[in-house]
């Protein structure tokens, strides 16, 4: 008997863990089952917000891109439930013989229906959409014709160089812009390619040694966000890591005063 108290069992006709829970109306692996799926939920929501988060945008060219996110990933969900559906549905219905004609039509039908129609469909329903969202992303002359800040950024290995052309102010692995304006941000690199990319303002650009490319940011709210090396690049690469720092437009014109002296 102590053998079996220290081994945590009960004798036969006693209540174990499993009996003892099933009198409660609970299963043991029932409870198990649901907290798994509970911690997968919490892992899954948790990764829908954060510094880098594209699913937290903080300016309209990362708003465009979550809300095309969201719209393939509803039209890949409608996808998915309807095959399974008729997965299901052919498992199901009671198998009946259909002669040689009936068969072909039949085959005829799934052919265009699920081979041309739907994916037809699917595809111009996603371009309908994706498209005017790419066109609003890219760094298109300004409505009232004025230029945009420009700001250059340089790749390194394992940093960020920043340059402001208009003040001369110079730094590394921090980059300040105005709030509620437009930004056109130059990037080159100076060794290998690189990504420039800062998930909550917008999505990712490559910076290729001997060409210079163009994004545009903006920072609907004054804050710090997050920018980070998108292309490896080597063994440092995950920390190669940019401050954003997006300032009111009087604080930001503060800011360069200061450093540009």
């Amino acid at each position: 008997m102590a053998v079996v108290a220290a081994s945590g069992c009960a004798p036969a006709g006693g209540q174990g863990p499993g009996r003892r829970a099933a009198a409660l109306g609970h299963s043991p692996a029932g409870g198990g089952l649901a907290g798994l799926l509970a911690g997968v939920l919490a892992c899954v929501l948790a990764g829908c917000a954060g510094p880098v988060s594209t699913l937290q945008p903080a300016g309209p060219a990362a708003r465009e891109a979550a809300q095309l996110w969201w719209g393939m990933l509803t039209v890949g969900v409608i996808v998915l439930i309807g095959v399974v559906a008729l997965w299901l549905h052919a498992l199901r219905r009671p198998s009946a013989m259909v002669g040689p004609a009936e068969a072909k039509r039949i085959t005829l039908l799934w052919l265009v229906g699920g081979g041309l129609l739907l994916p037809g469909f699917t595809l111009i329903a996603l371009l309908a959409f994706g498209i005017p969202a790419g066109h609003r992303m890219l760094p298109l002359p300004l409505a009232g014709g004025e230029a945009p800040l420009r700001i250059e950024v340089i790749g390194h290995q394992w940093w960020w160089e920043v340059h402001y052309p208009d003040s001369g102010v110079v730094l590394a692995d921090e980059l300040h812009l105005p709030a509620g304006q437009p930004v056109d941000v130059v990037v080159r690199s100076a060794d290998v390619i690189h990504s420039f990319w800062i998930p909550r303002l917008a999505g990712k650009i490559d910076m290729v040694p001997g060409r210079s490319n163009l994004i545009r940011l903006q920072a609907d709210e004054a804050g710090e966000y997050r920018g980070q090396c998108a292309e490896y690049c080597g063994v440092s690469h995950a920390f190669m890591v940019l401050r954003v720092v997006a300032h009111e437009p009087a604080a930001y014109a503060a800011w360069q005063q200061e450093r540009g002296g």
